[in-house]
């Protein structure tokens, strides 16, 4: 997709897409909407429009950039599911972090919006963990966050609130990944988890067949209650 708004990288070397949407008077605040390893995809984009209605300055900046700017797949394609899985291991966490602090940047300096929160899902939830114990992001969200349980060295750099939500049934953070982030997570007075019995990866997704109605809207409204207390 072509993106209306374009954010100039930390080096300054090169400049990457977003899509951003904007609420109807000024933003209490901003999101940034970090992507899953599908792109800033329709779902995405759907995340960032609730987000304006509620107020907020929503951008999602296009994290794959580097190797495949503009790409939107859909997970219940088998074949752009495997397309995405490609990516995944072109995919550059350190780098994505400077992208998404050059976001932070751009949203503070060029859109004059001081408080700055993200919530992330999948590669974006793990993202989000990462905008927590590495920028001064004001505060952070993870949705079926993957590989959390192998960066808990880095917790005690937690300095703002983070909440992640945990579904038990994920087929890509298995029982000793959740019980590793439970042991390391729950006694940090910054980090709340939230566990979803039962539940998948993608429990949350706005569109498609991962997307769990009951667990999504529960989960949805902790993150709006928690973005409430701590941007607003």
């Amino acid at each position: 997709m072509e993106f209306a708004e374009t954010i100039a990288t930390l080096e300054g070397d090169a400049s990457f897409g977003a899509y951003v949407a904007r609420p109807a008077g000024s933003p209490k605040a901003a999101i940034i909407v970090i992507q899953e390893i599908f792109g800033v995809n329709a779902g995405i984009r759907d995340k960032c429009d609730r987000l304006a209605s509620d107020g907020y300055l929503a951008v999602a900046p296009d994290l794959f950039f580097r190797f495949e700017p503009g790409i939107e797949l859909d997970p219940d394609v088998e074949a752009q599911m495997q397309e995405a899985f490609g990516y995944f291991g072109k995919f550059d966490f350190v780098q994505a972090v400077k992208d998404l602090e050059a976001t932070i940047h751009w949203v503070r300096r060029e859109q004059g919006v001081a408080k700055v929160g993200c919530v992330g899902y999948c590669a974006g939830g793990r993202l989000a963990y990462l905008m927590a114990t590495r920028t001064d992001i004001d505060a952070s969200v993870g949705y079926y966050g993957v590989m959390i349980d192998q960066m808990l060295n880095e917790s005690h750099a937690i300095a703002n609130p983070l909440m992640l939500h945990i579904p038990t049934a994920d087929g890509f953070v298995g029982p000793d990944a959740q019980k590793a982030m439970h042991e390391g997570l729950d006694p940090h007075p910054k980090v709340t988890l939230h566990d979803y019995e039962g539940l998948d990866h993608g429990f949350a997704t706005q569109f498609g067949k991962r997307r769990n109605e009951e667990g999504a809207q529960l989960a949805d409204k902790r993150t709006t209650e928690f973005f409430a207390a701590h941007l607003d």
